[in-house]
């Protein structure tokens, strides 16, 4: 069986740049190792670093014929895109069958599985075996779907779910990531973010948390089925071990030369066994890294405390993102995210403002919540100007499919199904009971303005630190692009439905 995967062409957010968005998809050598050592043809095509349009697309399609052409999206924002990837597939190889997957499509299967889709299965959930056993199921002269965990498909009269795929307890049992059928030299290729060399990696999956503003956690959480057909999840956080992350860590390093890495985990550092581990192996191996993750900020006072953070350090640590989220302690409880109560965030940041001063800090609020008023805004600011971080993020909350707030959205009418165009974190979707949108975004716009300014660019640009002073100017350089933009497109930024457009790529239609 030939199987394709590929990452189609999505214009990108107007606040990144294409090195930043270009960085690798993991989910893309991740499905295609256990897919080859099945015995399979496997080809991916990463439309991103490739330049690869439209138009190029369908050509590579036709060239390649594939028996399968797999993708997936975890984004709402690229949910347009996707669809019209699997329309374009049934279009140029009619003869292929198609598989999505992802956090978008596992949490609106429902959506997508009826009699007028492309997309002729979807994998719910974790996907490397669910992948192999489709298409090993596809190959067979009368294919039963019905027996394979983790799916979910139309069947002529009604959506099929089958019983829920039980995730893999052991990650270290998971094939190498296939990198050599990736362009992995077109990846991190930005003069200032993350350099040099960056590319994503993970050593854990899923959350011990569920908050109720997340998807991320869903796609690796434990799923059954009420009565009604309804998911019923909980959070599941697994890691691989340290031996296999390294095995991973030196290949990269060494074959590919990659010597910055983001670190996609939901929450890298909930194990302080793995936190310890991992810092005296990467100290030890004399490999010189910088690298940035999502980090709790509980478990990095728990770190301090226990002298595992200041190997962190030592070991490469050198960009962390807190979820800050809210100044108000009963706002953080209706978020479920509890833990965060008392100050926890702004105990973990003094800790590296006073201790790790060379580690860059962003933490990101969100605005918009349902009590939100001219007041608790100015709450939200008076927080992000005490905790004195290099890059506040205030992010207007969205709804995204799979969480308690789309689910109510949907139900009271506020958004649709249809509606995701917008769901960039950087538009105002949703009303609060205090301001409308349209308030909500002119607020957002100067809350940025109040903390972009030369003040905080001079403060950036004069740091001891390299990577440091490379992130000041990254950011300062994608703010003023947006500000030329909008100037050149007489647009006002204020306007909410115009001013964060996604920006398209020369190359989209090619």
């Amino acid at each position: 069986m030939r199987v394709l995967i590929v990452q189609p062409p999505r214009k990108y957010w107007p606040f990144t740049s294409e090195g930043d968005n270009f960085l690798l998809q993991q989910a893309l050598p991740a499905l295609a190792a256990p897919l080859r050592d099945a015995g399979m043809d496997v080809h991916v095509i990463d439309c991103m670093p490739l330049h690869i349009g439209w138009r190029s697309l369908a050509d590579e399609i036709k060239r390649i014929d594939p028996d399968v052409i797999a993708s997936g999206e975890n984004h709402a924002l690229y949910a347009s895109e996707a669809l019209r990837f699997f329309r374009m597939c049934k279009e140029v190889s009619p003869r292929s069958k198609t598989l999505a997957g992802g956090g978008h499509f596992t949490n609106l299967a429902h959506r997508y599985c009826n009699a007028t889709s492309n997309i002729d299965a979807i994998c719910i959930g974790e996907g490397e075996l669910t992948i192999v056993e489709v298409v090993k199921e596809w190959a067979e002269k009368d294919p039963d779907l019905s027996k394979i965990d983790g799916l979910a498909y139309f069947d002529g009269e009604k959506m099929v779910r089958t019983r829920p795929r039980k995730l893999i307890h052991n990650l270290d049992t998971i094939p190498m990531p296939a990198y050599d059928l990736m362009p992995m030299h077109l990846y991190g290729k930005s003069r200032y973010l993350f350099s040099p060399g960056g590319t994503t990696i993970h050593h854990s999956r899923g959350c011990v948390s569920k908050c109720s503003f997340c998807a991320w956690w869903t796609v690796m959480a434990d799923r059954t089925y009420d009565s009604d057909g309804k998911a019923q999840l909980s959070p599941r956080w697994r890691t691989k071990s340290v031996d296999r992350v390294f095995e991973e860590i030196e290949e990269l390093y060494h074959r590919y030369g990659k010597r910055s890495y983001v670190w996609v985990d939901e929450s890298w550092n909930i194990d302080p066994r793995f936190n310890d581990a991992f810092a005296e192996r990467m100290i030890k191996s004399g490999m010189k890294t910088k690298w940035f993750a999502f980090m709790r900020a509980d478990c990095i006072v728990r770190d301090e405390k226990k002298g595992i953070l200041e190997k962190l350090v030592r070991a490469g640590l050198s960009h962390i993102l807190i979820g800050v989220e809210r100044a108000e302690d009963d706002t953080l409880a209706l978020l479920d995210k509890r833990f965060y109560a008392g100050g926890v965030a702004e105990q973990a940041l003094n800790i590296f403002k006073t201790k790790y001063p060379e580690v860059f800090l962003q933490a990101t609020f969100i605005v918009g919540v349902k009590d939100e008023s001219h007041e608790s805004m100015k709450k939200q600011v008076a927080l992000a100007k005490k905790i004195d971080v290099d890059f506040p993020a205030f992010h207007p909350i969205t709804p995204v499919p799979g969480t308690p707030i789309y689910d109510e959205a949907i139900a009271k009418g506020w958004i649709t199904e249809a509606q995701f165009d917008d769901f960039d974190w950087l538009t105002p979707v949703l009303d609060s009971k205090y301001m409308t949108r349209d308030e909500i975004a002119e607020s957002l716009y100067r809350m940025n303005k109040e903390f972009v300014n030369k003040r905080w660019m001079a403060k950036g640009l004069t740091s001891r630190v390299p990577y440091k002073r490379d992130m000041y100017i990254w950011f300062t350089l994608v703010s003023a692009k947006m500000a030329v933009d909008a100037i050149k497109q007489r647009i006002n930024p204020l306007n909410v439905e115009h001013y964060q457009q996604l920006v398209t790529p020369d190359w989209y239609d090619s």
